[in-house]
């Protein structure tokens, strides 16, 4: 049976999985843009450094990058319940309220994970831009059928490192 971890501490382990071995996030959020600022259980907030790379022609961050972030930071809200893997979108959606910045701006959110049942799990994303407006809020729903192990949860893979990330 796998050593239980604090959400945060397995939270960390998830996003670390992300950034070795996706193709999108690291594009999206590597070389320390994107800091992950508390973990709790059903809940994570974090930070975006917003670049270039992040924005529209206009010069203000993308809605497909908010969009993007709709995802991923469900994803690590459902990590933070104790679920290595995270489930796969069955549907994603997102309200633009507020401009949510521009290159030098920050940007944080906090998605919480609303339910999990057996087969889906429902999370939800707010965002606020460097003015402390909300600037967009979101929700995803994504299927996690399989994501569970024999004791509730599904842990790290043999040989992923956790231990120092508390």
């Amino acid at each position: 049976m796998a050593k239980k971890l604090s959400p945060s501490v397995f939270t960390k382990a998830v996003l670390r999985s992300f950034m070795l071995d996706s193709g999108l996030e690291p594009t999206l959020v590597g070389a320390n843009r994107f800091r992950l600022t508390g973990a709790t259980n059903g809940q994570v907030s974090f930070e975006l450094d917003i670049h270039k790379d992040h924005t529209n022609r206009l010069g203000t961050i993308h809605g497909g990058t908010l969009a993007s972030l709709v995802d991923f930071g469900g994803s690590l809200a459902v990590a933070s319940t104790g679920r290595f893997l995270t489930g796969v979108s069955t549907d994603l959606n997102i309200t633009y309220l507020s401009p949510g910045g521009k290159p030098g701006d920050l940007l944080k959110g906090t998605a919480t994970c609303e339910k999990i049942g057996k087969t889906l799990a429902y999370t939800s994303v707010v965002f606020h831009n460097s003015k402390g407006q909300l600037a967009a809020r979101g929700s995803h729903t994504k299927y996690v059928a399989g994501a569970e192990g024999p004791d509730g949860l599904f842990a790290p893979p043999e040989g992923t490192k956790v231990d120092d990330l508390d």
